[in-house]
């Protein structure tokens, strides 16, 4: 067992540690959230105390002035898009190796890639290449994440899904390819923040997603195929404090992941702005409604998506393909704006998502998952957080003691 407090503490309360890739680690991952929100600062913290902190590789660049710059003079088009590429590949390697150091070889680090933007594959090799501990997957199936991996055996590799069934659909598929998920993020739509695993808004709640069900429908899976104790699984959406996660793990999970409550701390990549936006928001101000890559979404009600939903009705009473995205660079790889799919999204995700990572109420959009948060308003430390979520009997929104 390492050398640790925070692992004391985690023997004192009964939880079951996470043994995951011949490491021993707290059962507590950090979620991966795009456009920046989740970096090299948040992971390799959360990572330093003996969890896994996961960097989302979507549009790194934005914290680079210098790669920014590289793309500035250019006008729209497919130079433009090579140069904005290139950058946010550079992006990516630079955060791995600076959460590599902040984490002091501790915990584990991630990568989150969604299976769902156009440069998915070479966002997973530059994090192989870079030597990153995990490769995460959601955002679609990820059906060819082990020959993307094949030269690189020791990397784990992690899909998440939200059903048994999908769970099952990956594990032939990968088995055929001589390769087996390290790990399965088991993801409530109904609970977490951002783009989320149901065909539709009316679906989020459907009791098929439910942790009861769904965690044991998949342990009963994997031990038919006799692979139950090779494949943890990490349960994710709602998780708040000690007793989901010894709830979750009296059902079977392995491990817990959250992502806003890791928005909330001081080690967030975002803005400040960004995480009393989050801090302060409660569910009832919580929009779900059908993002721009045709799933649904949940986010706070902001000034920009109210004036969103508001127009929505016209957009998409006009939807057309647009000849030539303006931000010409890696995104979707269908984009109801730019593909002018009718009954997607029309607004441009990336622009809006880092209008939210600068902190700008005025155009932002911030994905936000359900349920009030450990510290209620209050930004506490990565330590803090993970300390309050090894200690039973603390009420929700109960400040850090000072």
């Amino acid at each position: 067992m390492p050398t640790n407090p925070l692992f004391d503490l985690l023997a004192a309360r009964q939880l079951a540690p996470l043994r995951l890739g011949g490491r021993t680690l707290l059962p507590i991952v950090q979620g991966g959230m795009g456009v920046g929100v989740s970096a090299h600062r948040l992971a390799g913290s959360v990572a330093a105390h003996g969890a896994v902190g996961t960097i989302s590789s979507v549009d790194l660049r934005r914290h680079h002035p210098d790669l920014l710059a590289r793309s500035r003079e250019l006008g729209p088009g497919p130079e433009k898009k090579r140069v904005i590429d290139a950058a946010n590949l550079e992006a990516l390697q630079r955060e791995i190796a600076a959460a590599r150091k902040l984490s002091q070889g501790r915990g584990l680090l991630a990568v989150n890639v969604m299976r769902a933007v156009g440069e998915y594959a070479p966002s997973v090799r530059t994090a192989l290449e870079a030597g990153i501990d995990a490769v995460v997957v959601g955002a679609g199936l990820p059906l060819d994440l082990p020959e993307l991996a094949r030269e690189h055996p020791r990397a784990l590799l992690v899909p998440i899904l939200s059903d048994a069934r999908g769970v099952a659909l990956v594990v032939k598929k990968w088995e055929r390819r001589q390769r087996l998920p390290d790990a399965i993020v088991i993801e409530h739509p109904g609970l977490a923040g951002g783009h989320l695993g149901a065909a539709k808004v009316d679906d989020l709640r459907d009791p098929r997603f439910d942790f009861e069900r769904v965690i044991p429908q998949t342990i009963e899976f994997l031990r038919s195929a006799g692979i139950e104790r090779e494949v943890p699984l990490i349960a994710a959406g709602g998780v708040r404090r000690f007793e989901d996660i010894a709830r979750l793990q009296s059902l079977g999970a392995a491990a817990v992941q959250l992502g806003t409550p890791f928005v909330a701390t001081e080690e967030c990549d975002a803005d400040p702005v960004f995480k009393r936006v989050l801090a302060e928001a409660r569910d009832e101000d919580l929009v779900e409604f059908v993002s721009v890559a045709g799933l649904p979404a949940r986010a706070v009600r902001t000034p920009w998506l109210e004036r969103y939903l508001q127009a929505l009705p016209r957009l998409q009473a006009t939807v057309h393909a647009k000849s030539r995205c303006t931000l010409a660079f890696d995104c979707l790889a269908q984009c109801g704006l730019r593909d002018g799919l009718i009954g997607w999204g029309q607004f441009c995700i990336d622009r809006q998502l880092a209008a939210a990572l600068r902190g700008d109420l005025a155009k932002g959009l911030f994905f936000r998952g359900t349920g009030e948060l450990p510290f209620g308003r209050q930004i506490a430390s990565v330590r803090q957080l993970i300390e309050r979520l090894l200690t039973p009997g603390v009420a929700l929104g109960t400040p850090a003691a000072a």
